[in-house]
């Protein structure tokens, strides 16, 4: 198919033949995709996602949460597990062919700046917007972000000790994102898999840890950023609630259109007027956690 210009949908989405520029296989059945796509690289925000034409014979797209952007390369990035009949036709993929993208998609996270210290949790496939996030928050020394990532699976990059210090960690927990670590990030990975220098348990046990060291003040400047399976977000939100801290979450719904057409990615959300329906596509897939019927 011939390289296109993107077409702007509602002036918000593109249409783009995505050249791949790179396409890396990593344990866990994980693959990190690099594509050119400067009308989504230039309008992507943390907590976006683009929807994926995975191959031609099959119907529906795939999202896929964005984990980079880079503006003036033209390029955004991506972090997937090979789970089903699109992701394995995607895997297939190699550079220097095209893949056809809609993009960027759904509403954003959006940092308060009276809470300067991001607690950014990440949970499976639930870690590339927090990627995306921290890659964001670090060009302003205003924020103090910090990232806990969780996954059951090996992690798709080879874990490094932090040379970072972070209050209430435990001491066998060192194990960080090398890519956080150059961005002077720091982060603390959990699994209950055994991995070394990892806490052994869930991510919500890891965050508590980390609230209790602060104090009330530093407590107060705290709000949390998370993304993940559905158990982990209701984990989150709930510890959330517990310390009275401001919480977003990036839901996960099996989609059609994406683009708020199908109304087929609902959930139930609190709202002034009561209950309602919406779409994670649209109206998501960031909401408040608080405003979230968790069942």
């Amino acid at each position: 198919m011939p390289k296109q210009d993107g077409k702007s949908q509602r002036n918000t989405l593109f249409v783009e033949d995505a050249e791949i520029l790179l396409h890396d296989s990593y344990p866990g059945d994980q693959y990190v995709l690099r594509v050119h796509a400067p009308e989504c690289a230039a309008h992507a925000l943390p907590g976006s996602f683009a929807h994926l034409q995975c191959d031609p014979a099959l119907p529906m797209r795939r999202p896929l949460s964005i984990m980079r952007a880079d503006t003036g390369a033209g390029w955004v990035e991506f972090l997937y597990k090979d789970v089903g009949t699109g992701t394995h036709a995607l895997t297939l993929h190699r550079p220097g062919t095209s893949i056809n993208m809609i993009g960027p998609i759904g509403m954003p996270f959006v940092a308060d700046r009276a809470r300067p210290r991001t607690l950014l949790m990440g949970g499976g496939v639930g870690i590339p917007p927090m990627v995306f996030l921290a890659d964001r928050l670090r060009s302003d020394k205003h924020w103090q972000p910090v990232v806990l990532i969780g996954s059951e699976v090996p992690f798709p990059f080879t874990a490094h000790p932090s040379r970072f210090l972070l209050p209430g960690m435990p001491d066998a927990v060192i194990a960080a994102m090398p890519l956080l670590e150059d961005w002077d990030i720091p982060s603390r990975l959990a699994s209950q898999q055994g991995y070394p220098g990892c806490y052994e348990g869930y991510i919500t046990g890891l965050a508590r840890h980390w609230l209790d060291a602060l104090s009330a003040a530093e407590r107060a400047e705290v709000c949390v950023f998370a993304c993940g399976p559905h158990p982990m977000l209701a984990a989150t939100a709930a510890l959330a609630r517990e310390y009275d801290l401001p919480c977003q979450v990036s839901l996960e719904e099996f989609m059609a259109c994406a683009v708020g057409g199908c109304a087929g990615c609902t959930v139930e959300i609190n709202t002034p007027a009561g209950p309602a329906m919406k779409r994670v596509c649209v109206d998501g897939p960031v909401f408040d956690a608080r405003t979230v019927n968790w069942g």
